[in-house]
């Protein structure tokens, strides 16, 4: 069976950035299981997976604009440090989530002096070209409701 929309594909897979680091791995986990069409992985690699089939392996680089996107200025922000609880427990890396108007967003400390906070709320990977090694291991034809909700249900996934 190819990778089509509506197929539940298994991939197991590294990333790497430019070079040659690895950002994210599934060796030593479950592969990855996502829903084909249903935007649940980026879409660059989406579109290199179509049409693949169990055993298939692809080397693939992954430009920001089909990945986690450009990064934008705009994303980041200066708030004072006030409006933090434990402002003096903050350091540069911290990530912590807020409320945006387009729902919770992880957002960076990138920067704490001694009145504001400079917050990126870009996806750490923005603006990363990712090079992913996958191979396919499994593909399906997504239940009724797996498409319904989105997501895959595994075996040990009673339908909750």
């Amino acid at each position: 069976m190819e990778i089509a929309e509506k197929t539940v594909v298994m991939i197991e897979y590294t990333l790497t950035d430019d070079a040659g680091a690895v950002v994210d791995t599934s060796e030593g986990h479950e592969p990855l299981s996502y829903i084909q069409g249903s935007r649940n992985i980026i879409p660059g690699l989406e579109s290199a997976l179509e049409g693949k089939s169990v055993g298939d392996s692809l080397r693939v680089s992954i430009p920001p604009e089909k990945g986690y996107g450009v990064r934008q200025d705009s994303l980041m922000a200066q708030v004072p440090r006030d409006r933090f609880e434990s402002a003096d427990q903050l350091t540069v890396g911290m990530q912590f989530q807020t409320q945006a108007e387009s729902g919770i967003q992880v957002v960076t400390v990138v920067e704490v002096d001694d009145d504001t906070v400079t917050v990126d709320a870009n996806h750490p990977l923005a603006g990363s070209t990712l090079n992913f090694e996958v191979s396919v291991v499994e593909v399906r034809n997504a239940t009724p409701e797996e498409l319904e909700q989105g997501h895959v249900h595994g075996p040990e996934d009673h339908g909750h």
